[in-house]
């Protein structure tokens, strides 16, 4: 069983992650889902220029460990990997990664679909959007607050 869950500043590499899960399959798992989250280029109709993310990190990793282990109990999965980058980001740079290693390909779904939604909304990570119209906060994953640099 693999559960890692981490704060990241650079790109994972996610071949060698994918062929470590894998192995799995010699435990009975016939399923490994994974969400890759990007920068996007264009929000609300205005280019993006950044995202600068920033995390309280120990209490990020210890929240996305918490979020795995609940998702462990919940469904029936083997291994949960979730990783959140930080720094500055451009447009088509990744932000988070989430794999899931499941006997059934339903169960993995369901929880990287979940795992994506909780770290969302429960994990201490801040997201300043610098966009062609300004500066804006973005709380949760979809509300915007401009922000002072604006």
């Amino acid at each position: 069983m693999v559960v890692e869950t981490r704060i990241a500043t650079e790109a994972v590499d996610v071949n060698s992650i994918i062929s470590k899960l894998t192995e799995s399959s010699r435990e009975g798992c016939g399923a490994l889902v994974m969400f890759m989250g990007f920068v996007k280029g264009v929000v609300e109709g205005n280019e993006v220029r950044s995202l600068t993310y920033e995390a309280y990190e120990s209490l990020a990793v210890k929240v996305m460990n918490d979020i795995a282990n609940d998702l462990l109990k919940t469904f029936k999965v083997r291994d949960l990997i979730i990783i959140h980058r930080v720094g500055k980001l451009k447009p088509r740079d990744p932000t988070i990664y989430i794999f899931v290693t499941a006997p059934e390909r339903e169960e993995a779904f369901k929880a990287a679909q979940l795992a994506l939604e909780r770290v969302k909304h429960e994990v201490p990570i801040f997201k300043l959007e610098e966009r062609s119209d300004g500066s804006y906060w973005v709380v949760g994953d979809r509300r915007r607050i401009p922000s002072s640099r604006s």
